[in-house]
This record gives structure tokens, sequence and C-alpha cells, in this order.
């Protein structure tokens, strides 16, 4: 027989204290954030910082519960308090328009940005300016994949912790450090002085990305800097890279949105460094 829901009130102090997590000045008071849905519960549940779990507080639906009992176990194992919520509890907390019955309260994560420094990575994405949690998130998620050892959010970026970008992130903010509110000159600097090659992305870059692939000057250390959405770099970021490269457009598009843009250039970088005797473009068809 299924257990009943202990939290039945959206009033409930629980509660409220978790929805306030939506709120950014909320999020920096308490230095925690939500995360929602089983994959990013079980991302949060799995790590910690500093011996510490990041996964504090968890609330489920009886059914999601049942339905998700690996993940709600790993959440216990974490020393997380698991809360059984009715329906209308989770869907107070949640922020998305169809929840998934698990909403979990986690500890900030971030990096300091000299830890990163130190590690010396090999390839990293600097978000200047980016304003859009989705994008955010999205660029998060394709570091991941390429394989970078780490993802910068400058001063002026949206807020690493932002449910979208949270959501979008797909559980990869858990998997990469991830420094925020770093300047933009310092963070260049600091790569700079680790050792880093600094990328400008910019669709009006004078460097073409399949020139620099087949010139074989893309296999050492790389850091991608990429900026706002609509009006992309300023020019006095761009004057601190060591090249501006564009994209190039073989078809009729007028140009790539800025998450499809950063997942071509990491791979291209991811697979420059992997490459043994060079290798071709990937923008060939």
């Amino acid at each position: 027989m299924s257990a009943a829901p202990e939290l039945i009130s959206p009033r409930s102090p629980r509660v409220s204290a978790a929805r306030r997590l939506a709120r950014r000045n909320f999020r920096g008071k308490e230095r925690l954030f939500l995360a929602e849905g089983p994959q990013a519960v079980r991302e949060a549940a799995a790590h910690h910082v500093d011996e510490a779990a990041t996964l504090v507080e968890l609330f489920a639906t009886v059914e999601a519960a049942e339905r998700y009992a690996d993940i709600v176990g790993e959440a216990r194992t974490a020393g997380a308090r698991v809360h059984l919520a009715d329906e209308d509890v989770i869907a107070d907390i949640s922020t998305t328009v169809t929840p998934q019955g698990l909403v979990g309260i986690c500890r900030f994560l971030d990096t300091p940005f000299e830890e990163i420094l130190a590690a010396r990575p090999r390839l990293v994405a600097v978000l200047a300016h980016v304003r859009d949690p989705g994008n955010a998130g999205t660029v998060l998620r394709c570091a991941d994949a390429a394989g970078a050892e780490a993802v910068v959010l400058t001063d002026a970026s949206v807020d690493l912790y932002n449910p979208k970008a949270v959501r979008a992130s797909v559980g990869s903010l858990f998997h990469l450090p991830v420094a925020v509110g770093v300047p933009v000159e310092a963070a260049v600097r600091g790569l700079k002085d680790a050792g880093v090659r600094i990328l400008a992305a910019d669709g009006a870059g004078e460097d073409d990305l399949d020139d620099e692939l087949d010139k074989g000057t893309m296999g050492g250390s790389t850091a991608w800097v990429f900026g706002n959405e609509a009006w992309g770099l300023p020019e006095e970021t761009r004057a601190l890279a060591d090249a501006v490269v564009r994209v190039p457009i073989h078809g009729k598009a007028e140009s790539l949105n800025l998450a499809t843009a950063a997942a071509v250039c990491l791979y291209a970088s991811a697979r420059a460094q992997r490459a043994s005797g060079g290798c071709r473009s990937v923008t060939d068809s």
C-alpha cells in the first residue's frame, strides 16, 4: 500500500522555503538552488563538494517516489531529507509547466576560478555576457559532452542556478567545474597565464574554423569565449583573444544560434586535441 503524502499544503513553511529558491536573491542568501526531474536529482545525489553531499532535501510525489525508488534511495543514502508531497505541493515548488514529481534542493557547487587554473585545463568554455539561461545551460551541457574540463560564467552572465539553466544542463552542471562571476578580462588573462590559447567565437571573425583545423593550430589547450546572444562579443573582448574565429556557413542560413555554434567549436577543439596525425574539417559534408 502506498504511503500518504506528508506535505499537502503549499503554505507549509518547508514548501514556502523551497518555493523562494526560484528567486535569485533567495538562492544567493541561502546558497541553495532547485534541481528538478529524475536526471538532475540523480546527478545531485551522487555529487559531493568537499565530502559534503550536494543534495540536501528532496520533495517527491508518492507516484514519483515509487517510479524512481532507486533515486529516492540514493538521495537518502546521500543524507538528504526526503518528503513525500502532494502533487499540488510539487506543482507549487516546480518552475516547469509539467512537473516530473521530483524536486531537489542542492547546495551551491561553483568552483573558485583559481582552482580551475591550478588544474591546467585543456578545454574551457567561457560565457561572456550570456544572458539567456537556456543557452547557458545548453552550452554547459555541450562543454560536458565535448570533454571540456571547465566552464566560466563571467560577472555579467546569467545566474548559473537559474532553474531554466539547471534544467537545460540536463545534469551536466554536476559533472564539471564551473566558475561564476569572473570579469571577462580576468578570465582571459588568467587562462592565458596558465598557457591556454584564447579563441573568441564570432560570426564576423577574421579566421575560419575550417582553416584553423586544417592548419593544425587547435591541438593545444584552448578556451573558447562565447558572447551575448543578441550582440555577440564587444570589440574590447575580441581584442583580448589570440584569434577571432567564425564557424563557416556553407548553406543559406543567416547564422547559428549560440548553443549550436558552441557545440561546433568545442567539438572541433576536442577532435583536434585527440587527433593523431591531423584531422579533417568537422564541417566538411
